[in-house]
């Protein structure tokens, strides 16, 4: 290739660029304003588009909880950046617009900062519904406590300790917590990083309702990534191929699966075009009947709108 040819396809590519980040930000504005027409009550707003959860109905985007918690899976100080940011007043405020815009579901991690938010929630006749991520750990409150604190629909086994307590050999315990919380009359779901675990669940027909299947297996243990790689990253392990990974097993089994971490917990938020890729990939490489949880901070931009608007492009069935 010459220089100029060089030139010009290094040109070709900058204008791409340009004018997708500008379709971006006029979608984004367009939404944007949808919302606030929402807000007055006007129904011009586009449904997203949903599936099922048992006799549920929700959106193919739901809106997650780790920016909120200060979970930010990269550094210490962007944690407490986004704690700092969704203090109560911000996380109603968050959740509201989350709703507005048409999110009818979202996925909290049980604590004191999640209840209030959840009464907060309902004390505005607020109909969303509620999936909590949880575990029955000697810290954590009992199952019955979350379901009454929460008016949730789903509770899940927590990805992490499901990762652990099958490392351990202790799966038995994670099928306990299925049986336990559909003694409470709702959906029981199963969390995990590591698709294999995902796979031995259905493989052995467990009854389950649903998964949360993070499409990076950032539970790696050490050992492993030096068994397989030969080398060990600094920090949790994010690796290029893990959503085909864990988007192969999705396919496989029957239930609802909420595949979260979609963006890698920010890393493949450099653009706009690559957030709009990684849902079109998303939605491209699970079931019609799967969904997919989004942490969002919208501090520097209006990410619930832009998510919204690429959910509504790449996520009808």
């Amino acid at each position: 290739m010459t220089r100029r040819e060089r030139e010009k396809e290094l040109t070709g590519r900058r204008e791409f660029l340009v004018k997708a980040s500008a379709t971006a930000a006029v979608s984004g504005l367009a939404l944007s304003r949808a919302v606030r027409a929402a807000e007055k009550g006007d129904a011009d707003v586009e449904p997203l588009p949903t599936i099922r959860l048992g006799e549920h109905t929700i959106t193919r985007l739901i809106a997650g909880w780790n920016p909120i918690g200060g979970f930010a899976h990269s550094t210490k100080n962007m944690s407490r950046h986004m704690l700092e940011y969704f203090t109560p007043e911000q996380t109603n405020q968050f959740v509201a617009d989350c709703e507005r815009a048409g999110i009818t579901a979202w996925q909290l991690s049980h604590g004191e900062k999640a209840v209030a938010a959840v009464r907060a929630l309902r004390e505005r006749g607020s109909k969303l519904k509620i999936i909590c991520l949880h575990a029955e750990r000697a810290q954590d409150d009992p199952v019955q406590k979350v379901l009454a604190e929460t008016g949730c629909i789903a509770m899940v086994h927590h990805g992490g300790v499901t990762d652990a307590l099958f490392r351990a050999g202790k799966s038995q315990q994670v099928h306990d917590y299925v049986k336990k919380v559909h003694d409470l009359g709702i959906l029981a779901g199963v969390s995990a990083h590591n698709p294999d675990n995902i796979k031995r669940i259905s493989d052995e027909g467990w009854e389950n309702d649903l998964f949360m299947t993070c499409f990076y297996y950032v539970t790696r243990p050490r050992e492993l990534q030096e068994e397989r790689l030969g080398k060990v990253t600094v920090g949790e392990p994010f690796f290029e191929s893990d959503p085909a990974d864990m988007t192969a097993v999705v396919r496989q089994v029957d239930q609802p699966c909420l595949g979260f971490k979609i963006l890698a917990a920010g890393r493949l938020c450099s653009s706009s075009y690559s957030v709009k890729k990684a849902f079109k990939f998303a939605f491209e490489n699970i079931k019609p009947i799967d969904a997919v949880i989004v942490g969002m901070y919208p501090r520097f931009q209006d990410e619930i709108a832009e998510n919204v608007q690429y959910t509504r492009e790449s996520g009808v069935v």
